[in-house]
């Protein structure tokens, strides 16, 4: 009995054995390809009049502060209405 357990398990071994080296010539073919490149598009240029950081763009060039307050400081209040806090500093 001992002989035929024996027997059965190099004849298991072996058919398991077979079985491997024939999976080994297995191949499946599957073409996906390359994943397309991605490419981001570029962003919309957008000129906006106003303050960037400490300086102005007034739709041609870049003021300083100063250099612009200096330049528009004419351009007052000439309603007689002066916004408020604009009396302390004297700016109307």
């Amino acid at each position: 009995m001992k002989s035929f357990f024996v027997g059965a398990a190099f004849v298991s071994i072996g058919i398991a054995a077979s079985g491997l080296a024939h999976a080994t010539d297995v191949g499946i073919g599957i073409n996906i390809g390359a994943p397309p490149v991605v490419v981001a598009p570029a962003p919309v240029v957008v000129v906006s009049p106003g303050w960037h950081g400490d300086r102005y763009w007034d739709g041609h060039r870049y003021w300083d502060r100063d250099e612009w307050e200096e330049h528009h400081h004419h351009h007052g209040h000439k309603d007689g209405h002066c916004p408020p806090g604009h009396a302390k500093k004297g700016e109307c």
